[in-house]
C-alpha cells in the first residue's frame, strides 16, 4: 500500500485522491493555528513557492488534538493561514492523527515511519512526513525540525 491509495477530505467536504499528486514528492504536515510551532507555516510556504513548479506538493492537515490549538472551523483556519502567513499550499479538512478516530492516512504514515524508539503516535503539531514519487513514506520529522531543514531531503526526491 502507498500513500497514493488514500483519499482525504478537503475543507469543503469533497474528496481529494492523493494519487492526483503522483510523480512528485509530497510533504504532509499536521498543523495548528495557535501553537508555538505555527510560525513554521512561513517555512512551509517558502518550500512550496520554491519547489512546487518542480513537483513538490505540501499538504497541511489541521488538527485540534494537541492542546486544543486548532479550534477554528475550515474558513477560520484558511483565513488565519492566508492573512498571517500568505499560505497558498493546500490545507485539507481538520483531522485526528492519533487514537480511535485517527484518519487512515495518518495511521499509514505512522506505521510506515515510526518515531523515535519505534513509537507510532504523533507527539505534537507540525510533525512532518516526506513521501517519494512512488508514494512511499521516506522521512518523518519532529515538530522541532524547521521546514527549511528538510530542503536537502526534498531536493533528492525532485
Amino acid at each position: 500500500m502507498s500513500v497514493y491509495d488514500f483519499t482525504v477530505k478537503k475543507p469543503d467536504g469533497s474528496v481529494q485522491k492523493l494519487s492526483d499528486f503522483a510523480g512528485g514528492p509530497i510533504l504532509i504536515v499536521n498543523t495548528a493555528s495557535k501553537c508555538g510551532f505555527t510560525p513554521q507555516y512561513k517555512g512551509l510556504e517558502a518550500l512550496h513557492r520554491k519547489y512546487a513548479d518542480k513537483g513538490l506538493t505540501i499538504l497541511g492537515f489541521p488538527c485540534n488534538q494537541f492542546g486544543a490549538q486548532e479550534p477554528g472551523d475550515a474558513e477560520e483556519i484558511k483565513s488565519f493561514c492566508s492573512l498571517n502567513y500568505d499560505v497558498t499550499f493546500p490545507l485539507m479538512a481538520k483531522v485526528e492523527v492519533n487514537g480511535d478516530g485517527a484518519d487512515p492516512l495518518f495511521n499509514h504514515l505512522k506505521s510506515e515511519k515510526p518515531g523515535l524508539l519505534g513509537t507510532k503516535g504523533i507527539k505534537w503539531n507540525f510533525t512532518k512526513f516526506l513521501i517519494d514519487k512512488s508514494g512511499k513514506v521516506v522521512g518523518r520529522y519532529a515538530p522541532t525540525d524547521k521546514p527549511e531543514s528538510l530542503e536537502a531531503d526534498i531536493q533528492k526526491l525532485l
